[in-house]
């Protein structure tokens, strides 16, 4: 009987080891990483001894450790080692007045994050909080990293980007930096880990991103920064478009202080439209002749319209200018009164060539005037109207040959021939070009 009435009192006394036992702490803590959190915190637990009348050790320790075999992460017993990750990064506090202490955690790592319980011991007490734990959440920090430069971008000038970050580790940790972008694809890697960034801006390069990224060594977290470059550079690739009632034409591209020369048909309107890549936009303005030799401006705008078939002929440049340089293309119009022309200039056919050819139709529409008028003086003057010189155009797969004789001397014949090049060429030098008599073509003297 004595077993069974002793069970109840045992039950009774284990009922009652947790009372007594209280801590009170904030259950749920976040903080970024690399700064720290004060957790203030307070318990109680009841006396076993009267004559005890010292402080108890106190430890934290993190879930799953075991309190025999593992380190805490902080404790205020100066025989026990604490876990090294956590060693001078957690430190218990205490303030004598409030009877009250605090978790100190500096320097935070985004390894922190877990749950912790808290553990008394003494002399006649040594017991686990399990009841209310520390949950710490450490989460990457919300500040992203700056790009500075003192002076604008600008094309083919050096100059120093720097990378800033005004966050401050609590313990003094130091931050990794790199550069990304394909600005940077020409650079050696090994100058790209570093705050400062030293690199020349290309055209090419305005408008692409680059990336400043900062590590925090010890943790998986990185900040970053993406802006956009904006690099100035002067005027290039000028190129120069034709328009025909609103049906774009040639497109004519040169490099500067190249011209053009182009033969256009009939037409009663003709629209240039000039254009040019650069940053700041470039100042367009369209001039007859070449600006270099003081012409007066006719247009202020990239478009130059040409209303009339006198007004289309001539030289016209287009100037393109920025506050960082300028370039021009000048264009050499020609009307040619053969509705059935049509112009045509490519990128290999712009510089002298299109004016030597232009020359030399010239030089031959001339001599096929020239040939006519001598035809028929000949005929008035040596042959009396209807007798005397004779003119013979016979068939031949060599083309034309005109041939002029005297019936007083027949030595003094003269030969002309053009061949089926010359007359495809030259469509004034067809038999009907020369517009003769009838009598004429048919007398020989």
């Amino acid at each position: 009987m004595v077993p069974l009435l002793l069970l109840p009192l045992l039950w009774g006394g284990s009922l009652q080891d947790d009372q007594g036992y209280e801590l009170r702490v904030q259950e749920s803590v976040t903080v970024q990483a690399c700064l720290g959190v004060h957790v203030p915190f307070s318990f109680s637990h009841p006396r076993r001894s009267w004559y005890y009348s010292g402080q108890p050790f106190i430890y934290w320790f993190r879930e799953g450790d075991n309190i025999h075999r593992s380190d805490p992460v902080a404790t205020d017993n100066p025989w026990r080692q604490v876990k090294p990750e956590t060693q001078g990064r957690f430190r218990l506090l205490r303030d004598p007045r409030e009877k009250n202490w605090s978790l100190n955690i500096r320097d935070a790592r985004m390894s922190d994050t877990g749950v912790y319980f808290f553990r008394v011991e003494a002399d006649d007490v040594k017991y686990s909080y399990r009841d209310k734990k520390l949950n710490l959440q450490v989460t990457a920090p919300t500040e992203k990293p700056d790009i500075h430069f003192l002076e604008a971008l600008e094309s083919g000038r050096p100059t120093n980007l720097t990378c800033r970050l005004s966050l401050v580790c609590d313990g003094g940790r130091a931050f990794s930096f790199s550069w990304a972008g394909d600005a940077l694809d020409a650079m050696d890697p090994e100058t790209l880990h570093s705050s400062v960034l030293t690199f020349t801006p290309r055209r090419q390069d305005h408008g692409t991103n680059l990336t400043c990224r900062v590590e925090l060594q010890g943790d998986q977290v990185t900040m970053e920064r993406t802006i956009r470059l904006n690099v100035s550079y002067a005027p290039w690739n000028l190129s120069v478009n034709l328009c025909f009632r609103n049906v774009t034409g040639t497109t004519l591209k040169a490099l500067q202080n190249r011209a053009s020369a182009l033969l256009i048909s009939e037409s009663p309107a003709l629209r240039l439209l000039c254009v040019a890549d650069s940053n700041p936009p470039a100042r367009l303005g369209w001039f007859r002749a070449s600006p270099a030799l003081n012409a007066t401006r006719i247009s202020s705008t990239k478009i130059l319209e040409l209303p009339g078939l006198g007004a289309a002929e001539g030289e016209f440049t287009c100037r393109a200018q920025n506050p960082l340089g300028s370039q021009q293309v000048s264009v050499s119009l020609a009307v040619q009164n053969d509705p059935s022309c049509c112009s045509r200039v490519t990128e290999a056919q712009q510089g002298s060539w299109p004016l030597v050819l232009t020359l030399i139709r010239g030089a031959l529409m001339g001599a096929g005037f020239l040939l006519t008028y001598g035809l028929t003086w000949i005929y008035y003057t040596r042959c009396g109207g209807h007798e005397g010189a004779g003119l013979s155009l016979p068939p031949s797969r060599d083309g034309i040959h005109v041939r002029m004789r005297s019936p007083e001397d027949s030595r003094g014949a003269i030969t002309v021939s053009f061949s089926p090049e010359t007359l495809d060429s030259n469509p004034h030098l067809q038999p009907r070009a020369f517009n003769l008599r009838d009598d004429m073509k048919s007398q020989y003297c």
